[in-house]
């Protein structure tokens, strides 16, 4: 590859130098920590940012938002500056520059879709690890570097010890601020990442105001397929998005999955052959069964042995499975990984017994309805929901997620407990008036009852001391109920 200089650096990212060309001999990383020769990449800075860079001793600065001072403050200190207008062009580069630099024969998975991603690509890290590579993911419980925001991706590859065999990416699959989607972010990452294998889970709304219809995700969405020269793609055939995509990649390298979802719903799934022979379509298709997970006529891996029986997390393993078996793992290595796979946290994590509490990250309307469907499932009592109203996300997305809440909650026993979480979230999660507004005025049209609670710990403490032994308690929502696991446990502790 061309030996990195900040000029050389400026072109790739579309962007206007301030400052000497110099050869830049670091990693792409963030201002925290950052250290000599390093490239920051950074949406904003100002002219503290650019003093810590300065003493920190980097390369250059790539950033799309220069505020206050900077700008004279970099040209004092002598520290080149690399003006962009997309910061996400700098962090595509990035991450295809390191993964050449850090990784370069290596396996590779990209992972997108509405709901279910971090589920899939961690259990896809999980097989890849049992199977015996060294491998590296994005994915964590907060799902928070999937992103072109930032170079973390880069930062972590670059600084990854021992020698990377194989990579799960998590793709984040529409992504932006303040109103400004990121156009075609899965379709920039899958570029990047130059995948062996891509996962598509599901569409379905999210990101309101990013995107405004379900016609916009999937095309956000598809862009993973649009960018794709790999192997194959595994896609659900459950949702009609997804198995519409299958015109976007070559027939002999697509992969379904399915658990028969469209034909109790009445679709014929006679389409799905179209690109195949029978033999060739059954050969490929990973599919559910009364008896378990089957490629074709071959048992892979028994219902009994499934981790969650619950139908969204069934479709996540079929997933993990498809994608694995296109990776030539053995079906032994790959049962053995899944029927011991233990789910990253806030995945329906059963955090009690008695009464049963589970949590889960439901924090879109899909992600909702298939949550509660799953808890009555298991509940033999009374259901008391503990939901987060989504903080500084808009009123589309609150309005979506209260009518499915309200969808959901017809003809079960229920009572919901509404929470604006203000003592625990940051300013880039506060619920604001108009948010939560939305959101009850939904519930109060549609006749849902409910309680409202500002502090998270009063909700919690109104569940637990409402509840009996045979109830559940359900936590859901996004970052507004992160730490309620943490609070539930000094509550009980001091209970015992």
């Amino acid at each position: 590859m061309k030996e990195l200089t900040t000029a050389y650096l400026s072109h790739k990212v579309q962007g206007k130098l301030v400052g000497e060309d110099k050869k830049i001999n670091g990693i792409f990383n963030i201002l925290n920590d950052s250290s000599k020769g390093d490239v920051v990449v950074r949406h904003w800075i100002d002219s503290i940012g650019v003093k810590m860079a300065a003493m920190k001793g980097v390369s250059c600065v790539i950033t799309q938002d220069l505020r206050g001072n900077a700008l004279n403050e970099a040209k004092k200190l002598n520290l080149p500056l690399i003006l962009t207008k997309k910061i996400e062009i700098a962090n595509f580069f990035a991450l295809q520059w390191t993964l050449e630099q850090f990784a370069p024969q290596t396996l590779r998975v990209v992972v997108t879709g509405t709901n279910g991603k971090s589920t899939t690509t961690h259990m896809i890290y999980c097989i890849l690890q049992e199977a015996g590579y060294n491998t590296y993911t994005n994915t964590d419980s907060e799902s928070e570097f999937n992103t072109l925001i930032d170079p973390m991706v880069a930062k972590q590859i670059a600084e990854y010890p021992g020698k990377i065999e194989a990579i799960v990416l998590e793709v984040s699959e529409v992504q932006g601020w303040m109103n400004r989607i990121m156009v075609e972010h899965a379709y920039l990452m899958t570029c990047a990442i130059k995948p062996d294998i891509v996962v598509l889970t599901n569409v379905a709304l999210d990101h309101i105001g990013l995107v405004n219809s379900i016609e916009e995700a999937a095309h956000e969405i598809s862009g993973a397929l649009r960018a794709f020269n790999g192997d194959y793609a595994v896609l659900n055939a459950d949702d009609p998005h997804i198995r519409g995509m299958e015109n976007l990649v070559p027939p002999k390298k697509v992969i379904f999955y399915d658990s028969g979802i469209m034909k109790l719903n009445g679709v014929h799934q006679g389409d799905l052959t179209l690109n195949f022979s029978k033999k060739s379509y059954n050969n490929f298709k990973v599919h559910l069964r009364d008896e378990g997970i089957f490629q074709g006529e071959n048992l892979i891996i028994p219902r009994f042995e499934f981790p969650f029986q619950s139908q969204h997390f069934i479709q996540n393993i079929m997933a993990a499975v498809g994608a694995s078996l296109a990776l030539k793992i053995d079906p032994k290595v790959i049962r053995k990984a899944v029927t011991s796979y233990q789910p990253l946290k806030r995945r329906f994590s059963k955090i009690r017994q008695a009464p049963l509490i589970i949590d889960d990250f439901a924090h879109n309307p899909d992600g909702i309805i298939a949550t509660i469907k799953s808890t009555v499932e298991l509940s033999s009592g009374k259901i008391y929901i503990v939901c987060a109203v989504r903080g500084s996300r808009g009123k589309s997305i609150n309005y979506a997620n209260a009518k499915a809440l309200a969808h959901a909650l017809h003809n079960i026993n229920y009572e919901l407990i509404l929470t604006g979480s203000q003592e625990v979230v940051d300013e880039a999660n506060f619920v604001k008036p108009e948010e939560k507004n939305v959101f009850i005025e939904v519930l109060k049209n549609e006749g849902i009852n409910y309680m409202y609670f500002e502090r998270l710990d009063d909700a919690l403490k109104k569940a637990l001391n409402s509840t009996q032994d045979n109830d559940t308690i359900l936590l859901i929502g996004a970052q507004g109920m992160d730490p309620a696991s943490e609070i539930l446990d000094k509550f009980l502790s001091n209970k015992l």
